[in-house]
């Protein structure tokens, strides 16, 4: 084993529980915390030297399991994993239809990933820029840009809100 080998090691050891926790605080469950984890190091182990070398190696880790959970957020949708399955069927779509719903859905995908990031997975704006490879300024201009476009849409959301209710 050189010696690459064993400060991947070691790192991995020293910090598997710092990270296991965080990627249970992002998932909410101890096995997509884990399957985050093992994937996160997994590509860390191919760019070992040169995360290294330029970064801190736990850095790059977390923002890999932040951009992991994210794009497997987006892919699953509104799927929530539950370790038994329910009496009856779970549909889960109270928005769709719902005038917020479709606000949210006009924005530009970017102002409407920035909210969501924001919003839902209660991330600080720099970590958002981190995760859409953005400044934190686009970051904090497509929040705004977006929440105008809300308050805009505010009077037809309130007006057909009582549907819903």
């Amino acid at each position: 084993m050189n010696d690459d080998e064993g400060l991947f090691e070691r790192f991995v050891a020293d910090r598997a529980d710092a990270l296991l926790g965080y990627g249970y605080v992002l998932t909410g469950n101890p096995h997509d915390a884990a399957d985050l984890v093992q994937e996160a190091l997994v590509r860390l182990r191919g760019r070992w030297h040169r995360v290294r070398a330029k970064h801190g190696p736990e850095s790059y880790v977390r923002t890999t399991m932040t951009r992991l959970h994210v794009n497997t957020w987006r892919r699953r949708g509104r799927e929530h994993v539950t370790a038994t399955p329910p009496d009856r069927p779970y549909v889960d779509v109270p928005y769709e239809g719902s005038p917020l719903w479709d606000a949210l859905g006009k924005l530009p995908p970017r102002q409407r990933a920035v909210l969501v990031l924001r919003y839902y997975e209660q991330l600080p704006d720099a970590e958002i820029a981190t995760v859409l490879g953005v400044s934190r300024g686009t970051v904090r201009g497509q929040a705004a840009r977006a929440l105008t476009k809300l308050r805009d849409d505010l009077p037809a959301i309130t007006e057909n809100l009582g549907t819903f209710l």
